[in-house]
């Protein structure tokens, strides 16, 4: 019997050899399928095993007593419910209206915010800022805290109003802001703001966005549908809140299937000797080491439109035709208006048919002047940088709308400023700096990347 199982077996391993010279792909895919399959090697081994409804089974009964009901509803009773509610402050509010938005129901507290200085100087009257309020069962006001950041200085304002047996309380401290990165993308239907405010992005980061694009995208009428765009921007906050929009970091816009890139970049090793350069104070790159900064802005304001350009015109107060020698652009009083360049203020103040006017001393024999201003914000002699706010649109002097005026001028002859603006230097990144940059351009790519999938993702 033990010599035929020895032949059996030694017929059997024959076979297999021979079955491996002829097939070896096949006899190894199966062994690695053996190998890999895990689950299904665990099942053919579990299908060994007894069969579960052979075991023997066994039934246990206990009793479960429920806990007694009323020391539960003695703790519920005693628990003080808290309600917690956000807003945004209006020009508008009165302590009324202020509290009876955040859900507060309390005369207490009315009073209080209507008798107290720190409340009527701070938030009273002021628009945007953020403000919460910790309500109890009754509507009654527990504690009210507003946030805001007045000035560009890393900190934020926090007031905190709180009851106590004695009554409420103010307080006003100065807290750093905490800063933290966002990214978002979005695609145009119709106008840039309206595809940011889709996308949940502040306006002060789309006006950056049209800001460091402007010299390669006319954002009045060179947006198409479809065009894409994606940004990473910082985001300023106190105790958690998002309380304002910081610096756009990097961004991209797909116009008419032309890609444009760029990021901020401030040397970080420049210290006292780079005090004085556009490094220093940081600045927009392609992601190639192309400058975006140039001597001079396109427009004297942000999403500014020209009504009147550099050419013969009928003028609509003196009944001729004359040379218009410089550009109108539309807006309402009050709008904005800010230096195009860095420069030292020679004029401020009132001038014959130019109303209140600036003028600005810029390097290279230029000079801008800025007409019709409703408010001037600079004294003569202040040194100003591009973009400094100048003063405010009217219409003061010759002038029949509000509306701004604006010449260029080299050596006292008028030039064109449309037509310098886009055409004016860049300001070149310095070459021993060129590696760090480049450094942060890959990690820029990547976030780039990061944020054209997102897009991508969105759209499907």
């Amino acid at each position: 019997m033990s010599f035929r199982l020895i032949h059996a077996a030694l017929s059997a391993a024959q076979q297999a050899v021979l079955v491996l010279r002829r097939h070896p792909e096949r006899v190894l895919a199966a062994i690695a399928f053996l190998l890999l399959g895990g689950a299904g090697a665990s099942f053919a081994v579990a299908n060994l095993g007894p069969d579960a409804s052979n075991l023997p089974q066994r039934i246990v009964v206990e009793a479960v007593e429920p806990l007694p009901l009323a020391p539960q509803f003695d703790a519920l009773a005693t628990q003080a419910m808290r309600l917690y509610r956000t807003d945004l402050t209006r020009s508008t509010d009165t302590a009324d209206s202020l509290l009876k938005r955040l859900g507060v129901t309390d005369a207490t507290a009315a009073a209080f915010l209507r008798s107290d200085r720190l409340v009527q100087q701070t938030l009273m009257g002021r628009a945007g800022r953020n403000v919460s309020a910790e309500v109890d069962e009754r509507s009654g006001l527990i504690a009210l805290t507003a946030r805001w950041s007045p000035e560009d200085d890393g900190n934020f304002k926090r007031l905190t109003i709180s009851k106590s047996e004695q009554g409420y309380t103010s307080k006003l401290e100065t807290v750093p802001l905490n800063v933290s990165s966002r990214i978002a993308s979005g695609t145009i239907q119709s106008s840039l703001f309206a595809a940011t405010d889709d996308a949940r992005i502040p306006d002060a980061i789309a006006v950056q966005m049209a800001e460091i694009f402007s010299g390669d995208i006319d954002f009045h009428r060179a947006l198409r549908k479809g065009d894409r765009f994606s940004v990473v921007y910082e985001t300023l906050e106190g105790d958690g809140e998002p309380l304002r929009a910081g610096r756009v970091l990097s961004t991209e816009f797909v116009n008419a299937g032309k890609t444009f890139q760029a990021m901020w970049f401030q040397d970080p090793v420049g210290g006292a000797q780079a005090a004085s350069t556009a490094q220093a104070k940081g600045s927009y790159y392609t992601l190639s080491g192309e400058s975006l900064r140039r001597a001079f802005l396109a427009s004297p304001m942000v999403f500014s439109r020209v009504t009147s350009g550099f050419a013969m015109r009928y003028h609509p107060i003196l009944q001729t035709w004359r040379a218009h020698l410089g550009v109108d652009y539309g807006a309402a009083t009050g709008t904005p208006v800010r230096t195009v360049g860095d420069g030292v203020v020679e004029f401020a103040g009132v001038q014959n048919g130019f109303g209140n006017v600036v003028m600005v001393k810029h390097s290279g024999s230029s000079t801008t002047v800025y007409a019709h201003l409703s408010k001037i914000n600079v004294h003569a002699g202040q040194r100003v940088q591009q973009g400094e706010n100048v003063g405010l649109v009217g219409a003061t002097g010759w002038a029949t709308g509000p509306h701004l005026h604006f010449e260029f001028r080299v050596n006292g002859v008028h030039k064109d400023p449309l037509t310098l603006a886009r055409s004016n230097t860049p300001v070149p990144l310095a070459e021993s700096i060129k590696p760090l940059f480049d450094k942060a351009a890959l990690l820029v790519r990547a976030q780039l990347n990061v944020a054209a999938q997102v897009q991508v993702g969105n759209a499907q």
